[in-house]
């Protein structure tokens, strides 16, 4: 029981470390953005939040974990279950880790981060009413059904060497970034984005509430690694910390770095870019790397981001937060190193990580698409030339975020 108690205060301290990072993401989406946008970015990560941990109340958490199932589609039933005895006591035989409720709830704050993902990469130009429905019903049932297919004992996990995915590099970033891809393709740029082709940089409004954002997220990765150990075991989690810190502070000094010698100038956006993508990329092994093995993960990369960042650029495709480099490419990169680095590196590991990365991409662009092209026919899923120019804050919410408090005079 003593151990039982400890192992679940540590997954409910992981679980408050994860929340918190919808703090991180919101700060960062909205510094990076234009001040005109900032309450419809808040707004959504708000909806994002309450309605993700309804909806894996309802449906999300028996899709994703349904017990004996075809390996592909399972459902457990609607809500969740008392975890109690005939004896009206705890049933301490769900799991020597934690309890039944503190599973849920870990579980739940995972699910809702891959809609703010899309959140950040569709920011200042789409309908907030499309993106509410896209969220419930991503969030909703496309994020747990594509978990179950290796956290809920899927087809993944049943492989004669299992996909690997500690924490979700893959599960949770590449499902969000998959969609932030699909969804920036049928958007379309933000209005001055480019000129006659040519790029146009558009500054966001408040770089000092963007770092804030990341060195909260940075600090809420302790929950999001450190909570994936599923127990207070000493020697896992410090290694698992360790290795997520080493990583992120490889990944921003190479990003930095790598910056610096191609445009010649100290970008603090892209040093912020470097750091996530460090944490992310080493999200998929974190418990299965040597400090080295971490650093080589995070600057490999730091040097992605810079890569990927100006990739998506010559594309011609507008990401205002950088979402699609950090979370899909970083993602993908973390997932596959998984089987070349750390205990695990095989040839046979590194297939069954590539058999995860296009099983997922596979899932994620084709439920997408039909989602948001569907909504783009139905409803139209991009706002007015004018309520774009003139910011969606005022037009889709009639507020404005930092309004004048002048007193007026008489």
């Amino acid at each position: 029981m003593e151990l039982l108690t400890t192992n679940n205060v540590w997954m409910m301290i992981c679980t408050a470390l994860v929340f918190f990072m919808h703090l991180g993401f919101a700060f960062l989406e909205i510094g990076l953005t234009r001040q005109k946008n900032t309450i419809n970015i808040l707004f959504k990560n708000i909806f994002i939040i309450t309605i993700g941990l309804l909806l894996y109340c309802l449906v999300g958490f028996n899709l994703m974990y349904p017990g004996e199932f075809n390996g592909y589609l399972g459902f457990a039933g609607f809500g969740l279950e008392s975890p109690l005895t005939e004896a009206g006591v705890l049933d301490l035989t769900y799991n020597e880790g934690y309890t039944y409720w503190t599973d849920f709830l870990f579980q739940g704050m995972f699910a809702a981060t891959a809609a703010t993902i899309v959140s950040g990469a569709v920011a200042e130009r789409m309908k907030i009413g499309p993106f509410m429905i896209f969220t419930v019903l991503y969030v909703g049932f496309i994020y747990p059904i594509a978990g179950s297919w290796k956290w809920g004992g899927g087809f993944l996990q049943t492989l004669e060497t299992p996909f690997y995915d500690f924490a979700g590099s893959t599960l949770v970033h590449s499902v969000g970034g998959w969609a932030a891809l699909v969804a920036v393709c049928l958007l379309g740029s933000r209005i001055g984005k480019f000129k006659n082709g040519k790029l146009q940089a558009i500054p966001g409004h408040n770089i000092p509430l963007a770092t804030a954002g990341v060195i909260i997220l940075w600090l809420g990765w302790f929950g999001f690694n450190g909570g994936s150990v599923l127990s207070a075991n000493p020697e896992s989690t410090s290694l698992t910390l360790v290795t997520t810190c080493l990583a992120a502070a490889a990944g921003g000094v190479v990003a930095a770095l790598v910056s610096f010698i191609k445009f010649k100038n100290l970008d603090l956006t892209m040093f912020l870019n470097g750091i996530l993508g460090g944490l992310v990329g080493i999200t998929a092994g974190a418990d299965q790397m040597s400090p080295t093995d971490a650093i080589l993960i995070g600057i490999v990369a730091g040097a992605i981001i810079v890569v990927a960042v100006s990739l998506i650029d010559r594309l011609k495709l507008d990401d205002p937060v950088g979402a699609i480099a950090v979370h899909l490419v970083c993602g993908v990169w973390g997932t596959l190193a998984v089987g070349v680095f750390g205990n695990l590196a095989s040839k046979a590991q590194f297939m069954s990580q590539l058999t995860g990365v296009v099983s997922y991409a596979a899932i994620c662009i084709i439920s997408s698409f039909a989602i948001i092209y569907s909504l783009k026919k139905v409803v139209g899923i991009r706002v007015s030339e004018r309520e774009e120019l003139e910011g969606l804050d005022a037009h889709e919410h009639g507020m404005d975020a930092y309004p004048d408090f002048r007193l007026n005079e008489h």
